[in-house]
């Protein structure tokens, strides 16, 4: 008897015999339809005080067999996957509207609708669709205060899990985190994803907004790639953004880095001066065939501007194009600010600036305790034109609120593209203080540290926070007995903390890689605290930090820096300054 596969499986099957088919714009389909304020409200709403013109999710409740028939006609066209109608249906975007307390019931009945028009034919699929909101934590919208944000990456988080749950109880087969324009935003619908909803295959697509090839928060497509890929996606896209016309480099940049499925549905083209979009689908179909030939893609549809006869004219465009091969992943240590930062065999020295820590710079804790934080945004200037190639924040002073201090000063650089194109390692001996940072960075950074000091349950948690926000790890030889204070302590901490993450890994992920275990000591070092400098890229599908490196450390050395030798890593620290 036949056994029944399962939905990744006959995703993986489908997208391995050839190049699948998106839906296209749900919105503007629904926008043709020309109903009023009182058609959008239906009689559910008929007396909500605010105004509910142009809210497409709320149709889902109010006119559901008009978003039915936008499906089945997409169906129709040949769309493999269609999308639900859900692509604001969170409480922060529907706040503007009054309708935040029903953002569940939007994402369930969108899931249903689309679920029952899919059914109807053979072997289609249903994605989720988890929009970007109308925020961004990367940006502050106040010009006089670059550090205010309007909503936390718990919040966020907490609206995208609510979704997630919702579609996942009306039937999706997969989730797809879209049309991501702050990468940030992202992390905490993946972080929402995996603790909801972590059986459901995820998709993750970004949007390009202008020719410097960046999304809205200033990432390159390379630093996305790494910025998501801890959450293991099964393909990664494009879309949205400036129509195909201008987006080739884009999608060939993600094919190039992404060792996962492709996949790219543009705009139709760019929008004219009434908002429109022009572009006819023989010319849609052509460029995205174009791609196809190129190697580019796995999967293609269409966004804003295309309806049915887009996607039936790109179907038949790509119909006898070879799928991409999707490429072996390259084991590299990899992070990312606005940009993305390998370590390889010729990377020879690289330098992380420690100036930025309270710990370490007298100067920089004066403007901190002082309030002077655009000061402080200086020091973090010269330590990046200084050469520094990943950023230490340290913010660990008694009189100091280290949290408010650390959020505050990681906003603020945020916003400084000179400063944010480099990795922050976030550095405190509090975990509240780390997860606190983390929370902040939109890039793959760096956190700085977790030991094993409280125990295997403590650094097992700490080492799955750590993978869910999107992060490497500094691993202290510190156990339950202390530090490590000979060189068979230090291997033996260094080996549990390896051994106890890549066992859980095992159980909790498909694959593992293998971890680099390199000890050394500096001599001549009293004092020195022992660690273990890791980064996902050692182990990139686990969902832990793996130990990779020992290294010895003082925080009263020769200027900041990390040195790699052949055999081992060497981390140095600033000395004081006055």
């Amino acid at each position: 008897m036949a056994v029944a596969l399962s939905t990744r499986e006959r995703l993986d099957r489908l997208f391995k015999q050839r190049i699948v088919i998106f839906d296209g714009s749900m919105g503007v389909m629904l926008q043709h339809k020309g109903l009023s304020d009182e058609e959008f409200r239906g009689e559910r709403f008929r007396n909500h005080p605010k105004p509910l013109r142009n809210n497409s999710d709320v149709l889902c409740l109010t006119q559901p067999d008009l978003v039915t028939q936008v499906h089945r006609e997409y169906l129709e066209a040949g769309a493999d996957i269609i999308t639900t109608n859900t692509f604001t249906a969170t409480r922060v975007s529907q706040a503007d509207y009054g309708l935040e307390d029903f953002a569940y019931e939007m994402n369930l009945e969108g899931a249903r609708l689309a679920r029952k028009a899919a059914d109807k034919f053979e072997n289609r699929f249903v994605a989720g669709s988890l929009g970007p909101t109308n925020v961004t934590l990367s940006l502050s919208p106040r010009v006089d205060d670059p550090s205010y944000r309007d909503v936390t990456f718990d919040e966020l988080k907490d609206g995208y899990a609510e979704a997630a749950r919702a579609l996942r109880e009306g039937g999706v087969d997969f989730l797809l985190i879209e049309t991501v324009f702050d990468t940030l935003n992202s992390k905490a619908a993946i972080a929402a994803v995996k603790e909801v909803a972590p059986e459901l295959p995820l998709f993750v697509s970004m949007t390009v907004v202008d020719r410097s090839g960046r999304n809205l928060s200033g990432q390159t497509v390379e630093a996305f790639w790494t910025s998501v890929e801890h959450a293991q996606p099964f393909a990664a896209g494009i879309n949205c953004s400036l129509g195909a016309t201008e987006m080739r480099p884009y999608i060939a940049a993600m094919s190039r880095v992404a060792p996962v499925y492709v996949f790219c549905y543009p705009n139709a083209g760019l929008p004219n001066a009434f908002g429109g979009y022009d572009e006819e689908p023989p010319t849609t179909s052509r460029l995205l065939k174009e791609f196809a030939e190129a190697g580019y893609l796995n999967a293609a549809g269409g966004c804003c501007g295309t309806g049915p006869e887009h996607i039936r004219q790109i179907r038949a465009a790509v119909e006898h194009i070879e799928a991409r091969e999707v490429p072996d992943r390259v084991e590299r240590t990899s992070f990312s600010g606005l940009e993305p930062f390998e370590i390889g065999p010729d990377s020879g020295f690289v330098v992380v600036g420690e100036r930025t820590n309270v710990t370490g710079s007298i100067r920089f804790r004066r403007l901190i305790e002082g309030g002077d934080f655009t000061g402080a945004v200086q020091v973090a200037l010269e330590q990046v034109r200084g050469g520094a190639n990943l950023l230490d924040v340290n913010m660990d002073a008694d009189l100091l609120d280290s949290e408010a201090a650390m959020v505050r000063f990681l906003n603020l650089i945020a916003t400084e593209p000179e400063i944010a194109r480099i990795p922050i390692m976030v550095d405190s001996s509090k975990w509240t203080v780390l997860e606190a940072g983390l929370k902040c960075v939109q890039g793959k950074g760096v956190c700085n540290s977790i030991s094993l000091k409280g125990g295997e349950e403590s650094f097992l948690q700490q080492a799955r926070l750590v993978r869910e926000y999107g992060a490497a790890a500094v691993v202290m030889a510190f156990d339950e007995l202390g530090q490590a204070d000979t060189i068979e302590r230090k291997v033996d901490i260094c080996s549990r903390a390896s051994t106890r993450t890549s066992c859980r890994s095992r159980q909790e992920s498909r694959s593992t890689r293998p971890t680099r275990r390199i000890s050394s000591r500096r001599p001549g070092r009293s004092r020195s605290a022992s660690r273990v400098c890791t980064s996902q890229a050692a182990s990139r599908t686990s969902p832990f930090p793996s130990a990779a490196t020992t290294a010895s450390a003082r925080r009263s050395t020769p200027p900041s820096s990390i040195t790699r030798s052949a055999r081992a890593w060497t981390w140095a620290s600033s000395t004081p300054d006055s």
